[in-house]
């Protein structure tokens, strides 16, 4: 699905939190941003208030280190945050608040099935496969674009997010290995349009100081 005329989509992952700092898997845990989090968040929100062609509307997830993050975009671009629930972060489950390490240790079988990307996974305790999360992720960005032609919308979000937003832009399956950074607070703009669905840019952190937390290792 397409929309038409273009419509522009800066994603925002929200500021570093404390448990990101500790590698610790966050989920729908509501967890605040740090103190390095909200520096983030007030150079993106300066980063996108002086671009000439500024976002017109700005929604959120509904988590609180989402919520935080997009109220400085909201102070700086002076809009009002439209919460989406649809894009919190991905529920993993009895996953949440273990780090990746004690997650490996204590659940082998069910690390192995997280790591390997395995589409139908659910995490126990209420967690959500890849193809669910995916599923809802998705239905809200094509909605979104379909309710804004014409405009230049942001949306602060997760990393979990992300993963599937570049999937489905991209076209790669769920189970593919991730091969593009997700850090906290970069930039990641998406464009739909009658031609379909394009990256314009990934993983931007020209605005931040110094680097920011990736989940992944990646070269």
């Amino acid at each position: 699905m397409s929309a038409s005329p273009h419509c522009r989509i800066c994603f925002v992952r929200h500021g570093e939190t404390p448990w990101n700092a500790e590698r610790r898997i966050q989920g729908h845990t509501d967890i605040g941003l740090d103190r390095e989090g909200v520096h983030q968040a007030i150079l993106a929100a300066r980063w996108l208030a002086a671009l000439p062609e500024r976002p017109t509307v700005l929604y959120s997830s509904d988590l609180l280190r989402a919520r935080m993050t997009a109220e400085h975009l909201a102070r700086k671009l002076e809009l009002t945050v439209r919460l989406a629930p649809e894009l919190r972060e991905r529920r993993y489950g009895f996953f949440e608040g273990l780090t990746y390490d004690e997650a490996r240790a204590r659940h082998p079988e069910d690390y192995a099935a997280f790591e390997h990307r395995l589409p139908d996974y659910a995490f126990p305790h209420g967690g959500e496969s890849l193809v669910t999360f995916s599923a809802r992720v998705t239905a809200r960005l094509q909605a979104m674009a379909a309710a804004h032609p014409g405009e230049i919308v942001a949306v602060v979000t997760h990393g979990g997010v992300l993963d599937i937003v570049n999937r489905f832009v991209r076209g790669n399956p769920l189970e593919l290995p991730r091969d593009f950074h997700i850090p906290n607070a970069g930039l990641n703009w998406v464009s739909a349009g009658a031609t379909g669905w394009r990256i314009d840019a990934w993983g931007d952190t020209r605005h931040l100081d110094h680097g920011a937390l990736d989940e992944l290792d990646l070269a």
